[in-house]
């Protein structure tokens, strides 16, 4: 049976991501397994996800996913480099996953797989390093270098086509197996609304904050879930509702601390701790340390680190387990399978995690300390508790 990861984060999950993995079914068969491998509490941008990991994973399944396994802390909250690689890493040691399917704005193979080339070449790291050294930001530094071989391009300065970028370079670094297998991007981008209905996550987010209706954008399933968990006080989570407390980890920290925190190289990290003393919240935080040189989403990710204990040394390597969060009937299946051919444990009982390994106990640790500290963001003080990761089981649809 073939058997397609999808790297993702459903933040939340809306139409647009269904469509991807019918899609996805479309090309490859519709017999076809569906593996998400999808971020914990904490997402890319450098934020709490709207809704806990075990409610999107429970959606996800709901939706049509038949598996979902968690990108864990701390490379949920890394690089699109270090989220992609550790996203591949795992689909690729589940030992069962054939294809890996992800979106881009290119909506074909062809370039993407020339620029992914392009980068993992000694002399494009050097000429991006060339171009740092002039001032500008990194993202402008690979657009330039990548350019200098191929000539103008606009592929890597798409949101989706930048991770399409970085999944195919961990393909071959990692030597895998897996076939891509690339979707036009369907829908708007970001904070934005199509005519045709079409939503970005972040602009369903928004409209969550603010108490506003988005059922016409989801499946009526994911909105089920969405209104159960509005309903218990556990959503929508954001930024905002973590001020406070992010502010007390940061007001504690000295230079040193931040020092050590990922992508804290080029003097960054003083400018992040001055911003934390000066300024009266995150938000203006994140404003004093911005400069065009760095971009927010990386200022964003250092704060939440420091909130959530993360350093550089953290983010080297790969995650060390498998963890399931959800699955359908056919996805017990494809676990039945998974657990005699992965190359790492694979987690169905939390509880279990203290008989695996040093490294194996302190990732799942990090996560679920970071759980904790993700509960406190809950309107219902009932559900801020602690020690909730080593207690949820796996939602089993079915």
């Amino acid at each position: 049976m073939k058997v397609a990861a999808i790297i993702c984060e459903y933040n939340p999950m809306h139409l647009s991501h269904v469509y991807h993995i019918e899609k996805t079914r479309e090309i490859l068969g519709k017999d076809t397994g569906i593996v998400c491998i999808m971020s914990g509490d904490f997402v890319q941008r450098g934020e709490p996800a709207v809704m806990n990991k075990f409610a999107r994973s429970k959606a996800a399944v709901m939706a049509g996913a038949d598996l979902v396994l968690e990108l864990p802390l701390p490379w949920s909250v890394s690089s699109a480099e270090k989220f992609a690689s550790a996203g591949v890493f795992i689909a690729e040691n589940t030992g069962v996953c054939t294809h890996l399917s992800f979106g881009s704005e290119a909506g074909e193979l062809g370039d993407l797989i020339t620029v992914s080339e392009i980068l993992l070449e000694e002399n494009t790291d050097s000429r991006i390093k060339e171009h740092l050294e002039e001032g500008v930001s990194y993202a402008a530094a690979r657009q330039m270098a990548v350019e200098e071989t191929l000539g103008s391009t606009d592929i890597i300065k798409s949101p989706n086509n930048i991770l399409a970028v970085e999944y195919l370079k961990a393909i071959n670094k990692l030597n895998s197996a897996l076939e891509p297998v690339t979707i036009s991007r369907c829908g708007a981008g970001h904070d934005q609304m199509e005519e045709n209905g079409g939503v970005s996550a972040s602009f369903l987010r928004e409209k969550m904050k603010k108490g506003e209706d988005i059922s016409e954008y989801v499946p009526a399933e994911v909105y089920k879930v969405i209104e159960d968990e509005i309903k218990a006080g556990r959503c929508p989570v954001s930024m905002e509702k973590l001020d406070s407390a992010i502010m007390a980890c940061l007001r504690r920290m000295d230079d040193h601390q931040f020092s050590l925190l990922p992508d804290s190289s080029e003097g960054l990290y003083m400018r992040l701790y001055s911003a934390a003393v000066s300024q009266k919240n995150v938000q203006k935080v994140m404003e004093k340390a911005k400069t065009k040189r760095y971009a927010m989403s990386r200022i964003r990710r250092m704060i939440i680190c420091a909130y959530l204990g993360i350093i550089a040394d953290d983010v080297f390597g790969y995650p060390p387990y498998i963890r399931v969060l959800a699955m359908g009937k056919r996805g017990r299946d494809i676990l039945k399978e998974m657990k005699e051919k992965s190359r790492l444990p694979v987690i169905t009982k939390p509880g279990k995690v203290k008989d695996l390994d040093r490294e194996c106990r302190y990732i799942f640790d990090l996560g679920s300390r970071g759980e904790n500290l993700y509960n406190l963001a809950y309107d219902n003080e009932k559900y801020r508790v602690g020690d909730t990761d080593y207690k949820t089981s796996p939602y089993v649809m079915g």
